[in-house]
């Protein structure tokens, strides 16, 4: 809940800008997910499930010492 709350106050302030949201959520990380189904007459005949991680590349990257 807490990341909730913190995402509505950046999105509820006046001054927002569409860089801030989209900092935030590179910065914590989101994951978008879809189903996508083709059918005919009724029956389904192709069935796709897409899901992307999108996040800051230092977030996944494991940090190695040189």
């Amino acid at each position: 809940m807490a990341a909730r709350d913190e995402a509505r106050e950046i999105l509820d302030r006046a001054d927002a800008s569409l860089l801030d949201v989209v900092d935030n959520l590179l910065t914590k990380g989101v994951v978008l997910s879809g189903d996508v189904v083709v059918g005919l007459a009724g029956v389904d005949l192709i069935y796709i499930r897409l899901s992307a991680l999108l996040c800051a590349a230092d977030r996944i990257a494991e940090v190695r010492p040189p």
